[in-house]
């Protein structure tokens, strides 16, 4: 069964999400046309299509998580014919953390968590989350959530890849999932050579899977031939087996549509392990239940 392993939903009026209502460009471009509900039915429109049956929603900033995680969970529950799970945000570093990872694990759709550490150069120097890897709370939590059978979603840029591998050592019964790629924004041949090198601080651990996701963030005139050395990388470095297809719709839907993606990696996967990239993996990470 194929499985999207990272997409996003929102209604603008159930759950409050201010950085979509902010009209300032992210790092990933203009927002404008997404500024909308974006909801299951349009998400399984795209994706079944082309085979998927099933999918794992990533958080997405919202003002008030639990309320987040408990309407996505009411949504997995409501259609029980796309098995959907979830990873949930929780302050790692929080005092309160453990109460807030105790109500996340009453819903039956919680996987995983995600707290992201770095989402590019410029917006991470104005938010701080790079201080996160030098919290003992958070190397604490990540443990924490290891010992619950829990995963971690990790999203980072390549120059916190180091000391991100550090954290990750110290917590080796933590299966992590690798989010974007580890974000690779400089394209440029020596760009690409220096995350390749940095990634082996992540793709060297065992317990951390990899998503070929987000890869239309910092490059919206992505080609199939431009993102070749970014998949024959991963694939290098991690393996056929801890390897993720994400969409991460409806973020790249600003740089294509669902079926461009999918035949740019249909066509750079080879056809041995697109079973795998598509959908087993996942399912083996993020325990779905098919029927």
């Amino acid at each position: 069964m194929r499985i999207d392993a990272h997409h996003h939903l929102w209604d603008l009026t159930a759950v409050h999400y201010p950085w979509i209502l902010d009209k300032t460009p992210r790092f990933f471009g203009d927002h404008t046309p997404i500024r909308r509900d974006y909801l299951l039915p349009e998400f399984k429109g795209d994706a079944d299509q082309h085979g998927f049956k099933g999918s794992v929603h990533i958080q997405v900033g919202a003002a008030d998580p639990l309320v987040e995680a408990n309407w996505i969970d009411n949504i997995a529950r409501e259609n029980s014919d796309w098995p959907m799970v979830q990873v949930a945000f929780c302050d790692m570093t929080e005092a309160d953390f453990a109460d807030q990872l105790k109500a996340l694990q009453k819903l039956p759709s919680l996987r995983g968590i995600r707290q992201i550490v770095g989402r590019s150069p410029e917006e991470d120097a104005q938010t701080g989350t790079n201080d996160l890897l030098d919290n003992p709370r958070f190397l604490d939590g990540l443990k924490r959530i290891g010992d619950l059978g829990l995963a971690f979603d990790l999203q980072l840029t390549p120059e916190l890849m180091p000391r991100m591998g550090e954290l990750i050592e110290a917590a080796p019964d933590t299966q992590i999932a690798l989010c974007h790629a580890g974000s690779p924004y400089d394209r440029s041949d020596k760009g690409l050579a220096r995350w390749a090198e940095l990634l082996r601080a992540i793709s060297e651990c065992q317990n951390v899977f990899c998503k070929l996701s987000g890869l239309g963030m910092f490059d919206h005139d992505w080609t199939a031939d431009k993102i070749a050395p970014i998949v024959e990388t991963v694939f290098a470095q991690f393996g056929q087996d801890r390897v993720m297809y994400g969409s991460n719709f409806p973020v790249d839907s600003l740089s294509s549509d669902y079926a461009s993606l999918i035949d740019a990696y249909t066509s750079l996967v080879r056809s041995d392990a697109r079973d795998a990239f598509f959908g087993k993996n996942a399912q083996k990470f993020y325990n779905i239940e098919t029927t």
